[in-house]
């Protein structure tokens, strides 16, 4: 198992990092899409939608993503602009106040219409937020995307080491409060290194203005941090209530497409609101 995970992992990574940095924007719109394609699959599979349901869901994602990268691609940018701070708001209301209050009522939706818009809000934003954080920068995908592989690295080894306390058993049952403190203590020590490379790496928005936000900026690494979490707690209920181990075997030995991204579902969005407001001055 261990052997499969780390050759799908060698395979991926060089592609990600090729279409990160190389690929023009309406490559890596395609990129994207193929991606949130995938995870639109599957969670059209953990909702449990009929055939014809399932198609319908995948069409309205599939024009919902073609009418965006029409506005991503177009010269002026305009549209793109106000699009993505609509949807960006609408997941930071669902991950600050919608996403918390259905894990801790440990609720269980059987309507297929609010589990297709449950997925919308999941889904769309990811997409939106891949396409305005690569403009941003390469090197800005990858501040937020570490903090989420540094965050659940780190919790993994101190829930393991020092781990007594359940976070949410009937969620899962593997997460553990002194693992999410790791997570966080490991997190902080990556902003004052990420800084440091910040200082020695000048260049657009990578440069100029992130690292001038100082301590502020240590507590959204926190904040995301802390969200990382619950991301992957709601993708891991959305999985218990189908019945799932994992979203689907897309990916040997690292169950699907969302299993892997589940945790950047609500960092990225919520990294990108914070983005737009910062050059608003909001």
């Amino acid at each position: 198992m261990l052997k499969t995970r780390i050759i799908t992992a060698l395979v991926i990574l060089p592609i990600v990092l090729l279409a990160l940095f190389f690929f023009p924007r309406w490559a890596w719109a395609l990129f994207a899409a193929v991606v949130m394609g995938a995870a639109t699959w599957e969670w059209a599979r953990l909702s449990q939608f009929r055939a014809v349901f399932r198609t319908a869901f995948f069409a309205l994602v599939a024009v919902l993503a073609a009418l965006s990268a029409i506005a991503y691609l177009d010269p002026a940018g305009a549209a793109f602009g106000s699009l993505a701070l609509v949807v960006l708001l609408v997941a930071a209301v669902f991950w600050l106040v919608v996403a918390p209050c259905w894990l801790l009522a440990e609720w269980q939706v059987r309507s297929a219409y609010l589990m297709a818009l449950t997925g919308l809000a999941v889904i769309v934003p990811t997409w939106i937020a891949l396409l305005f954080l690569r403009d941003a920068g390469p090197w800005v995908i990858l501040t937020f995307a570490a903090i989420v592989w540094i965050a659940d690295i780190a919790a993994y080894f101190a829930g393991k080491r020092f781990g007594r306390h359940k976070l949410a058993p009937a969620i899962s049952p593997g997460k553990t409060v002194e693992g999410v403190i790791g997570g966080l203590c490991a997190v902080a020590a990556y902003y004052f290194l990420w800084r440091w490379l910040a200082e020695q790496l000048p260049g657009g928005m990578w440069f100029n203005l992130l690292p001038g936000q100082g301590v502020g900026l240590l507590a959204v690494f926190l904040l995301l941090a802390l969200f990382s979490v619950m991301g992957d707690l709601f993708e891991s209920w959305m999985k218990r209530g189908a019945g799932l181990k994992d979203s689907s075997n897309l990916l040997p030995g690292h169950g699907g497409v969302l299993d892997r991204i589940d945790a950047l579902t609500a960092t990225l969005p919520l990294a990108s609101l914070y983005l737009i407001l910062l050059v608003k001055g909001v």
